[in-house]
């Protein structure tokens, strides 16, 4: 696959194989690669992110955003905003509990964006978001 940005490779642990399989491929709908005993490929949108078996974790951190406390580490995708809705509808059917409810982060300011994260069965965040104007993605 040719991409006019590099892609990135991230490898992430989780405490169970069989409940990453089913989120990462039946409530996210990712396409599943490569894998083995202890790992599984994914395909995020065209990057390579992994999902390594490693029983051991500690508790994240929590830092205040917009008034919600934004747990660290995490990562996901910046998605257009139709492409937002749909993933935040889909969640939603499956039953997703949410750590910060889909809504509009710094309205009408500078990188307005539609926010969400959830955690994965084995207690790592993601952040899907959306740009009501891509090109202030990096805005200060």
């Amino acid at each position: 696959m040719n991409s006019p940005r590099p892609r990135f490779h991230l490898a992430m642990p989780v405490d169970d194989l069989a409940a990453a399989r089913q989120f990462y491929g039946e409530v996210l709908g990712l396409d599943q690669g490569r894998s083995a005993d202890t790992w599984v490929d994914w395909n995020l949108h065209g990057h390579q992110f992994v999902t390594h078996l490693a029983p051991a974790r500690a508790e994240g951190i929590r830092n205040p955003v917009d008034g919600h406390d934004v747990p660290v580490p995490h990562f996901g995708l910046i998605l257009e905003v139709p492409e937002f809705h749909r993933l935040a509808d889909r969640l939603r059917a499956a039953g997703t509990a949410f750590v910060i409810e889909p809504y509009v982060r710094f309205e009408g300011e500078p990188g307005e964006q539609w926010t969400m994260f959830l955690l994965d069965p084995a207690g790592n965040a993601l952040e899907f978001k959306a740009f009501a104007d891509d090109a202030q993605v990096f805005a200060t």
